[in-house]
C-alpha cells in the first residue's frame, strides 16, 4: 500500500541542509524527520491548526503512521460531529509592497488576465517547476 497508491505520494526534498521527507494522503500533507539521539522517524500533519503527529522505527513504518494518524483523526472528527480541518481553501492573503502591486497589474492588463489568474498562473507554473 505504502507506494503503489495513487491517492498518496512521497516526496524526499532537503530544507536547511537536512533531508526530509514530504508525504500526502487524502488532501493532508506530513513531514517526516530524523531524530538520531532516540533512533526514530518522527513527523507532524501541515498546514491545519489541529495538532496531528506520527512516528515510526523505519521509513515504512513512518509512513503507516503518517496514513494511520491520518484516517485516526478523520474518524475522530466523525465521532465527535466535528468537521476535519481542511488543510487548504483555495484562498490566501498575498502582501507585498505598492510598487509591487502595480507592476502586477500591469502585467495582468498585458497579459488581459485578471490578477487572481495572472497570480494563478505565475504561481502553479513556480511550484510545479519547485516540486519536480
Amino acid at each position: 500500500m505504502l507506494f503503489n497508491d495513487l491517492s498518496s505520494s512521497i516526496v524526499p526534498f532537503q530544507r536547511r541542509g537536512k533531508m526530509q521527507t514530504m508525504l500526502t494522503y487524502k488532501g493532508y500533507t506530513g513531514n517526516i524527520e530524523i531524530d538520531l539521539e532516540s533512533g526514530i522517524l518522527f513527523g507532524r500533519v501541515l498546514d491545519i491548526k489541529d495538532v496531528v503527529t506520527f512516528q515510526g522505527q523505519t521509513v515504512e513504518e513512518a509512513c503507516q503512521e503518517f496514513y494511520n494518524s491520518i484516517d485516526d483523526y478523520l474518524e475522530f472528527c466523525e465521532e465527535i460531529g466535528q468537521s476535519p480541518e481542511k488543510p487548504f481553501s483555495g484562498k490566501f492573503h498575498f502582501r507585498t509592497t505598492p510598487e509591487t502591486h502595480r507592476k502586477i497589474t500591469i502585467a495582468a492588463t498585458k497579459e488581459g488576465k485578471s490578477i487572481n489568474r495572472w497570480m494563478e498562473d505565475i504561481l502553479t507554473k513556480a511550484a510545479n517547476q519547485t516540486m519536480n
